[in-house]
This record gives structure tokens, C-alpha cells and sequence, in this order.
């Protein structure tokens, strides 16, 4: 996925009320950005990272910037728009970059499903093979090279992975993709320390048939593409 027009950077003074933060341009200009995403951030907002901004055309939008990635003091590059995952999940998958994925020919996004009212990320279809559901969770907490999830406690994503395992035991396949949106990491583990049932219930639903999958992005200011598989330990 390339970012066009490029992005822009500028220095963050800090994220307040989840969706906002204040920012500083290289011309010393301070602006008020939207931030897409919901969760603590944690190792995401320090002030003084560099934060890439998007601008929007939309006369409708209050605040037209919109933090994509941020950049940290210590050089890694971590894509905070929780959007992206599944616009870049969706990319690789069209581009047949996932092998697990090569086979199926037709992609459906946010089909309603389950016992709980939930709505798949996606749904592949292929004439004379199994239906795969597939839940993509964006990654972008890292400590020492590894990649956790989720950042906080998620009922949400708790929910996810018992539907999933429904699917399973339908006979259709079930699957959970961490995309990893964090340039310094290398393996991939649930954030026990965070959500214990989270964890619990991701490693009930791999011994349940759920398949757990792991990409990483290649990510810069410019661009940003899922490619590369990471280990996994649950």
C-alpha cells in the first residue's frame, strides 16, 4: 500500500481523549490530528516520536490530519491506524502473498456470523473447498522483539475467538491473523500479562482447530506491505 500524497511528518506533544493529539511541524506549526486507534498505544505515543500524517480533501472532516505511523526515538516504524490491518490483509491476500490463502478466488468482507452477533473480517470462498473464516487483529505492542496482543483487556476479541471456534467445530475453517504493524518485531505471542483470558482462550481455540497465523509488515513513511511470516508461540 503506498501512501499517496506522501505522508508528512511532525513531532508529537502528546494523545489525549483517545482519538486526538497534538502535534508540531517542522515549520513550527501545531496541529490537532485524529487518531484512529482505540487501544492504550503503549510504546506507540511518547512525545518527541515522529509521528506520519495522512491529510484528508473532505470538507466534512473537523480535523483533516490523520496519524498513520509512528516513528520512534529509537528508529522503529509502528503503523497506529488500526484501519490499515485489514486493508492490508485484504491486499495480500488479492495479491496471493499469503500461501495459506492461494487457493480460494472469491473474498467477502464483513459477513455477519455466529451465535454472538459478530461480523468476520473476512470470508474466502473457493468452488469444492472448505469456507475460511479469517479474523485479523493488528499487533503494534512490542517488548524485547516480541509482538503481543492485545494491548488491553478485549471482551471484543475474547468474543472473537469463541465464534471462531464455532466455526471450527462446523467443519469450515477457522483462522486469526495477527498482522504485526511494528518494524522491531520478530515473534508473536497473546499478552498474557494483560488479557489472562484472552490468552486462555487462544490457546482452547488452536486445540480446537482454530489455525494462528502470524504476518509482519514491511513499513516505512512511504509504504507499508504484508509479507513476512513470524513464529508464533501461544
Amino acid at each position: 500500500m503506498q501512501f499517496s500524497p506522501p505522508l508528512k511528518p511532525a513531532t508529537l506533544i502528546k494523545r489525549y481523549k483517545r482519538f486526538l493529539a497534538d502535534v508540531v511541524t517542522p515549520e513550527g506549526e501545531t496541529l490537532t490530528i485524529h487518531c484512529p486507534n482505540t487501544g492504550a498505544m503503549t510504546g506507540c505515543a511518547t512525545p518527541g516520536d515522529t509521528v506520519w500524517y495522512s491529510t484528508s480533501e473532505s470538507a466534512a472532516r473537523k480535523y483533516p490530519h490523520t496519524w498513520e505511523i509512528s516513528q520512534t526515538q529509537q528508529g522503529a516504524f509502528i503503523c497506529v491506524n488500526t484501519l490499515r490491518a485489514n486493508m492490508l490483509t485484504k491486499e495480500a491476500i488479492l495479491a496471493k502473498r499469503l500461501p495459506e490463502f492461494a487457493m480460494y478466488d472469491a473474498l467477502r468482507s464483513e459477513v455477519k456470523y455466529g451465535a454472538e452477533g459478530s461480523r468476520i473480517d473476512f470470508l474466502l470462498q473457493a468452488q469444492g473447498r472448505r469456507d475460511c473464516y479469517i479474523e485479523v487483529k493488528s499487533v503494534t505492542l512490542a517488548e524485547q522483539q516480541s509482538g503481543y496482543f492485545p494491548d488491553a483487556v478485549t471482551l471484543r476479541g475474547q468474543k472473537h475467538l469463541r465464534e471462531l471456534m464455532s466455526v471450527a467445530a462446523s467443519g469450515d475453517r477457522a483462522v486469526i491473523l495477527f498482522a504485526v504493524l511494528h518494524s522491531d518485531v520478530e515473534h508473536f505471542s497473546p499478552a498474557r500479562h494483560i488479557d489472562a483470558e484472552y490468552a486462555r482462550l487462544l490457546k482452547e481455540a488452536q486445540s480446537q482447530g482454530v489455525e494462528v497465523i502470524a504476518y509482519k509488515a514491511e513499513l516505512s513513511a512511504d509504504n507499508i506491505s504484508l509479507r513476512l511470516p513470524l513464529p508464533c508461540t501461544i
